[in-house]
């Protein structure tokens, strides 16, 4: 499991079908929502 990290909920990577790629790594997120905004600002959620 990963956590989102747009609202911290809990996914599993395996099945995620939203995910992104910053800084050489990939996330993955519950919504496409929760995709949008990591996609529109990532540095707000990566530190």
């Amino acid at each position: 499991m990963a956590k989102d990290p747009v609202c911290g909920m809990n996914v599993d990577e395996k099945k995620a079908s939203q995910k992104a790629e910053f800084g050489g790594k990939t996330f993955v997120f519950c919504s496409p929502g929760c995709k949008a905004s990591f996609v529109k600002n990532p540095g707000q959620y990566v530190r």
